[in-house]
């Protein structure tokens, strides 16, 4: 019996990139200040191609192939929902902690927040690229457990170092407790320590461009330090996890509607 092939563009796709598009212009729309100083950076009189920013429009196209890849609504709109919330609660945690600001000194400005959701359907696209290419392999042994407890001890140690100076602040002792909930609690090692490297993959390029365009800086002054690289991948899984919790407790109350 044959596997059934997913198209890479659906239905869903068209519509998932609209709405990728729209979200773009809403946020050049009401912060339209900050997309006319941008491009007061570029000489449109002589060699703009040097000024134009090639990493960000880099990233915009890869986000943007990824995003509708294979894309069912029905499950990124929950994807969008927790990326929505959790990256709002990202950004209020490291503002109001001073561990990063923004050159527009919002704490958190409300621009960035649309970033999280689709950098979490990418996320979602690049896991699971990663896991189909595993299952293409002939591994006879089962590393991810030993490479989960390995990876998410390194990232614990690099967090408790860089947000020591905020521990009189509650919103870190709130971040790092459910980071340990989460860690303690594996549901599937595999596809965590996928989501996790896939996280800090796309996390490295945003941190590239953010850090050295001066977008948000952090207290380290690094371009960009290694932690906020790694938090990406531990704010995908902390995403995924809260997506299965989400999807539980819809699963539950449905049954209970139709009892």
């Amino acid at each position: 019996m044959q596997k059934q092939r997913h198209p890479f563009w659906t239905r869903d796709s068209s519509i998932l990139l609209g709405g990728f598009f729209v979200t773009i212009l809403l946020i050049v729309y009401i912060w339209q200040p900050l997309a006319e100083e941008y491009l007061a950076y570029v000489d449109w009189n002589g060699k703009w191609w040097l000024y134009i920013d090639w990493l960000l429009i880099n990233i915009f196209l890869f986000m943007s192939v990824t995003i509708v890849a294979r894309a069912n609504l029905k499950t990124d709109l929950l994807i969008v929902f927790v990326g929505m919330c959790g990256g709002l609660a990202i950004e209020s945690w490291g503002t109001q902690t001073n561990l990063w600001h923004y050159y527009t000194a919002e704490r958190p400005p409300l621009w960035i927040i649309p970033a999280w959701p689709i950098a979490s359907l990418s996320i979602d696209r690049i896991t699971r690229f990663l896991s189909w290419s595993l299952d293409r392999t002939s591994v006879k042994f089962n590393p991810f457990p030993v490479l989960y407890w390995l990876t998410f001890a390194t990232f614990m140690t690099l967090m408790l170092l860089f947000v020591s100076p905020t521990f009189d602040k509650s919103y870190t002792w709130l971040s790092m407790i459910l980071c340990a909930l989460l860690i303690l609690t594996p549901t599937d090692y595999r596809f965590a320590l996928l989501t996790f490297i896939a996280g800090a993959g796309l996390g490295y390029f945003l941190e590239l461009w953010g850090t050295t365009r001066e977008c948000w800086t952090y207290y380290t002054m690094q371009k960009p330090p290694l932690f906020a690289v790694l938090a990406h991948g531990m704010a995908a899984v902390a995403f995924w996890r809260a997506g299965l919790l989400l999807k539980t407790l819809i699963a539950r109350v449905s049954t209970v509607q139709w009892q």
